[in-house]
């Protein structure tokens, strides 16, 4: 008899959940987009998994670096005649630029350094000269420039002054650079790079409702290029990565700061 109980109870079909069917209908749509939504920040992950990593073992290997070429706080060298001397170049801290050097030192400088130079970093590296000396002669390599027309212009941009080609002339520029090997920007990556810049910080879920279509790649790019950096995570739902442009983007794009960028009402003029 105990048999028999046993052998109808493994005979006997799993009973069905009778609200199956009707969760599943209510829930297939809200189910359809927590997927698109899951798949979207997985991109976001991958993007951060591979860039902010390579980033942090820069950063590392740069803490290394001035770990590894920091001076002594006291350098002393042993001289020829066995006193001790200070090792530092201490004549570099006494170079300081006349009235009359100002402009061509602050000419050389900029045309050497490869990003805009800062004014306090400028005042700082020519000596002991009045910060009013050196926007005077500032300005007067800005009024040279202007008064011969040259092709060159001194400027301040990204937060620092610099040396740069004239915007008249782009058009023979860019037929020179026309026949180097292309780094031009994509559409999708131009188009990326603008919802970015104006919408800045946004996330990619942000930049897919905007862009209808998806930017994965095209943010792959811009952080290739260092057009744009990460700002950071937004507080919803999965804490996706939030995007903004870089001071990279202000020196590719001659701009001294974000107020610079041209407003939508320019946008439509030269669309009428």
């Amino acid at each position: 008899m105990i048999e028999e109980n046993q052998e109808h109870e493994e005979a006997a079909p799993p009973a069905e959940d009778s609200h199956g069917d009707q969760r599943g209908d209510d829930q297939s749509d809200e189910q359809l987009d927590e997927l698109a939504l899951a798949e979207i920040l997985a991109e976001d992950e991958l993007i951060e998994d591979e860039f902010l990593s390579s980033g942090a073992e820069d950063e590392a290997a740069e803490e290394v670096m001035a770990l590894a070429t920091e001076q002594p706080s006291e350098p002393m060298a042993e001289s020829l005649n066995g006193t001790s001397e200070d090792s530092s170049d201490a004549g570099d801290d006494e170079i300081s630029a006349t009235r009359d050097e100002l402009k061509p030192v602050i000419e050389a400088l900029l045309f050497v350094a490869d990003e805009p130079l800062p004014f306090k970093q400028l005042c700082k590296i020519l000596g002991d000269v009045p910060e009013e000396d050196v926007m005077w002669a500032l300005n007067e390599l800005v009024a040279d420039y202007d008064k011969r027309e040259s092709g060159l212009e001194a400027r301040e941009i990204a937060g620092g002054w610099r040396i740069s080609t004239r915007p008249q002339y782009h058009e023979f520029i860019r037929k020179y650079l026309k026949s180097r090997p292309s780094a031009r920007l994509s559409l999708p990556a131009l188009e990326t790079l603008a919802v970015i810049a104006y919408k800045q910080p946004i996330t990619i879920p942000e930049i897919l409702e905007i862009r209808g279509v998806t930017s994965s790649s095209a943010v792959k790019t811009l952080l290739e290029k260092r057009l744009i950096v990460t700002k950071g995570r937004k507080e919803t739902v999965g804490r996706p990565m939030m995007y903004g442009t870089s001071k990279e983007f202000l020196i590719q794009f001659g701009l001294k700061d974000l107020s610079e960028l041209p407003s939508m009402e320019d946008f439509e003029d030269l669309a009428q």
